[in-house]
């Protein structure tokens, strides 16, 4: 306790940080528990509790979104990625701002339509009940064993080095080295955000993460702002912008470095081995090239577009935000306004580990080193190292309380998430049909009690040893999503998938990922990603065409036909001039250092499908019996949503020139 007592006094941090901290948790639980309360006399219904009643506004819509998106993921590992390779990384935050325009006017009005709870409903509905219960086991475990992990490791991890705790403080459990502050934490974390998301449901985790999101976006951004300030005076290069401005140009002038463009291109002068080689003892021969994890316009056009729909569309903890709006076009507009918030991630989490990576290397900043406390042993470390020695007084205290609210509004999020799916996909569809309202929403707040133990249990032997968690997590994440975007995807548009294909893919995203990983080991996971795809559309489609189960088609109206006719025509001729380019990429050589031939081959197959499936809908004679009915009109957007997505396109647009 004495060694706990001293970290604490000596990190930095001033009894007005701890202060701010503690006023903002008091703030943030008694919010959550007034915010689910029930009116005096009623009870919670499932709705109430899992979907908030259909109450949500789109600004709280679109600020849930976020926070529950935004964890020590983003804050620790993709600030530690940023620290190892550059703002390349934050294409997967401005690509998903356009990500959700496309799920804001295509994917969640469908989902609305049909009065989805849960992602599994779909499929079960869409399909068969095998393929809605074998999602919602793997989503669960997924939450249990990968997220509410991940999230909580991290979490505690930047925690510990913040507050300069002590790691030496272990005990031994089955052979396992536990590091006992780091448990402390992590079950601190699971109790702040169990206490009032068990309790009160979506409610209560979505009005919360309003505050929330306030907190982490505002925290980042003071945050990269002291430590730029702090560069610039110590520097005597100027202010914040002069400080970045330096760091840019400096970055710029080392021959090979790509940490300040957002496409990076393949250097096979500097980097032979794609991805590095490493000796017997693990000593690092040559570094992996940074196109190795983010492979030039792959980021825009290519397979990122597979994780990016996968989670945003069809991820339960962030897709059942938008489906407990209080309407359609507040769902839309809380996408939207989701969008324009994403945009300021990379500022919030890769520019402090572009600014780490800078004073760390930089010889220039030798005489700072020596001044600041503690270190950067890896990459995940950058940024608790930045919160540390760059903000100062009362600001410490606000860039710990935003980190804080990043990692207890996502696991509040996962509990929810993981409740709503075993409660109304597993409990009510086979232990218990005819559960009372009461009784589901009980049978939640267990559910989210037994995954808090068990995700507590698992955490250590799950996670440690990994270098950028966050690089880590989107390989891995890669072996799912094609598999859910195909089988999801098709499965709302097209009207011949069947049950058959989508078990088959169901199994095949899991085999082809692995085989592929073997068999092109130096491939990047994001070119991988996007051969898994073509695969299981071939395959998808091929089962489909051959289904026995096909019944007559619905007619459809002849503007509808005209419409999918004219788009079908649209997507076919961008499918031939992306393929077009791909070839091009085995030819030229400035064309390969960006990697088209693995981007738009990718692009050209996802526009084909799109081709493809409009044509089937408009012209084949028969439909799987299960189809899900389209009406063309849901898909039309008000005069604010269409603002709104212009403007997010704009943006992304004068960034990606700015900085390509």
């Amino acid at each position: 306790m004495e060694k706990i007592l001293n970290a604490l006094s000596n990190n930095g941090f001033e009894p007005v940080d701890y202060l701010v901290f503690v006023v903002y948790i008091i703030i943030l639980v008694s919010m959550g528990l007034f915010l689910s309360r029930s009116k005096k006399g009623e009870e919670k219904s499932s709705t109430d509790y899992f979907l908030a009643g259909n109450t949500l506004t789109w600004w709280a819509v679109g600020a849930s979104l976020i926070a529950a998106n935004i964890s020590a993921e983003q804050f620790i590992g993709m600030s530690g990625s940023a620290y190892a390779s550059g703002i390349a990384q934050a294409a997967y935050e401005l690509m998903a701002a356009a990500t959700l325009l496309v799920v804001g006017k295509f994917l969640l009005p469908l989902m609305i339509e049909k009065k989805i709870f849960t992602i599994p409903q779909f499929l079960r509905e869409r399909y068969n009940w095998g393929v809605g219960f074998a999602f919602s086991l793997l989503w669960l475990f997924l939450y249990v064993f990968v997220n509410l992990t991940s999230v909580a490791w991290l979490g505690a991890l930047a925690i510990q080095q913040i507050l300069g705790l002590p790691t030496d403080m272990t005990f031994m459990v089955a052979g396992m080295e536990i590091d006992q502050v780091r448990m402390v934490i992590i079950l601190c974390l699971f109790l702040i955000a169990g206490i009032y998301s068990i309790y009160g449901g979506l409610a209560s985790v979505a009005w919360t993460d309003v505050m929330q999101v306030t907190f982490l976006v505002g925290g980042g951004l003071l945050t990269a702002y002291a430590a730029l300030s702090v560069i610039g005076e110590e520097m005597g290069i100027g202010n914040a912008w002069d400080a970045l401005m330096h760091i840019k140009d400096y970055l710029a002038s080392i021959d090979g470095d790509k940490h300040f463009n957002l496409v990076v291109t393949r250097n096979e002068e500097l980097y032979p081995v794609i991805n590095g080689v490493v000796d017997g003892t693990g000593n690092t021969i040559q570094k992996e090239d940074p196109f190795f994890t983010n492979p030039g316009i792959v980021l825009i056009f290519g397979a990122l577009w597979l994780t990016n729909l996968g989670y945003w569309g069809f991820n339960q903890y962030i897709i059942q935000k938008g489906l407990a709006a209080k309407s359609l076009d507040e769902a839309k507009k809380g996408m939207v306004f989701a969008a324009f918030l994403k945009i300021l991630i990379p500022f919030i989490v890769c520019i402090p580990g572009v600014c780490a990576f800078y004073i760390m290397n930089a010889p220039e900043c030798e005489d700072l080193r020596q001044q600041l406390a503690g270190a950067i042993t890896r990459s995940d470390d950058a940024y608790p190292y930045l919160i540390r020695n760059f903000t100062p007084t009362a600001v410490k205290g606000l860039s710990f309380a935003a980190l804080a609210a990043a990692v207890i509004s996502s696991l509040a999020s996962m509990f929810n998430s993981t409740s709503t799916l075993f409660t109304m996909d597993v409990y009510k569809q086979f232990i218990n049909k005819n559960a009372s309202e009461k009784k589901l929403v009980n049978v939640g707040r267990l559910t989210s009690v037994c995954a808090l133990i068990i995700a507590m249990i698992a955490v250590y032997p799950l996670m440690g040893g990994i270098d950028q968690a966050f690089q880590f997590i989107q390989e891995y994440s890669a072996f799912v999503y094609p598999g859910v975007v195909v089988i999801f995807g098709l499965g709302l548009l097209w009207k011949r998938s069947s049950g058959t294909a989508a078990v088959v893919c169901a199994i095949g995203t899991f085999a082809f990922s692995i085989i592929y990983k073997f068999a092109f080991p130096e491939m990047p996971f994001l070119i991988r990603s996007g051969v898994v795809f073509i695969t299981l559309v071939i395959l998808f489609v091929w089962i489909s065409l051959s289904s026995k189960k096909a019944v007559p088609a619905d007619t459809l109206d002849a503007d509808s036909v005209k419409t999918m006719m004219r788009w079908s025509t649209i997507m076919f001729c961008v499918a031939a001039v992306s393929l077009v380019l791909s070839i091009s990429g085995f030819f030229n050589e400035t064309m390969h250092m960006y990697g088209f031939e693995g981007a738009m081959i990718f692009f050209a197959a996802i526009t084909g499908t799109i081709g493809l499936y409009l044509r089937s809908n408009a012209k084949d004679k028969v439909q799987d019996p299960k189809l899900v009915p389209i009406d063309l009109n849901i898909f039309h957007t008000d005069r604010i949503f269409n603002i709104g997505a212009i403007g997010v396109i704009v943006i992304l647009t004068i960034l990606y020139v700015v900085l390509w």
